[in-house]
């Protein structure tokens, strides 16, 4: 059996699930280290707090992965959100936020 675009399905599944893994991992890792960075709070509570928040967003990256309705869409769903919390990351690392 083929997916619409014409590869096998096992393929898009594939795909779906490295992107549920380390798609998933990545986006989690950026959402604490931005929390961390951040949050205006000491710099242990942004930390723990960033420390909660990984698990409950690598949760969410991987419902999204396999609720898209396509891979490409799944990839595309989690590298705009990664995109926008890398440039959030390097804002509050440089000063820009405090």
């Amino acid at each position: 059996m083929t997916a619409a675009s014409g590869l096998p399905r096992w393929v898009a599944v594939l795909s779906r699930t490295l992107a549920a893994l380390f798609g998933g991992y990545g986006l989690a890792s950026l959402a604490a280290a931005s929390c961390a960075v951040a949050l205006p709070m000491p710099r242990a509570d942004a930390v723990l707090t960033g420390m909660m928040v990984g698990p409950v967003v690598h949760a969410a990256a991987a419902l999204w992965v396999f609720a898209a309705a396509s891979a490409v869409r799944a990839w595309l769903g989690l590298a705009a959100p990664g995109v926008a919390l890398g440039a959030l990351l390097l804002l509050a690392q440089n000063g820009g936020l405090r």
